[in-house]
């Protein structure tokens, strides 16, 4: 902290010797060590407080940068979102406009055979099964019962 040598030691100490007297040094150099270990204390403490500050500033920043990139994360997946939901919308839209546009056909074709595209794609289609290698109760009567051609011929 200060530059000051051995000599320079010894030369205050003889002033002081010469300035103080003999009687009042040990005293006055018991205070001035007080003194001077109170001086480093809250030097250190003063540094310390400082270090904390920077540390708590770098933290801030460091939680600052963190909630910023959070929230542009969060725009993103909002944002994805959002054209996720649009282009579902979209095909559900295009869908009904197909259904409806498909449902116009199939009248047109029901009128002349009689029943529709769809109930003809429901009896050739067997329905599905609810589980792994299991068929509903459906299939398994549409496949077991005969059909009246064969009740003709076993009779």
């Amino acid at each position: 902290m200060f530059d000051i040598g051995f000599s320079e030691l010894l030369l205050i100490a003889v002033v002081a010797l010469v300035v103080i007297g003999p009687e009042r040094l040990p005293k006055v150099a018991r205070t001035a060590g007080h003194l001077f270990g109170r001086f480093q204390r809250y030097v250190s403490s003063v540094k310390s407080d400082i270090s904390r500050e920077m540390e708590l500033d770098e933290l801030r920043k460091a939680g600052q940068s963190f909630k910023e990139s959070v929230e542009s994360a969060a725009r993103g997946v909002e944002r994805q979102a959002g054209e996720a939901e649009y282009s579902i919308k979209d095909e559900v839209n295009k869908d009904k406009v197909e259904e409806a546009l498909g449902l116009k056909n199939e009248h047109a074709t029901s009128g002349r055979d009689g029943e529709s595209a769809q109930a003809k794609e429901l009896v050739r289609e067997p329905p599905l099964a609810l589980d792994w290698g299991q068929t509903s109760d459906a299939a398994r009567s549409e496949t077991k019962s005969p059909t009246s051609s064969e009740n003709q011929e076993k009779a």
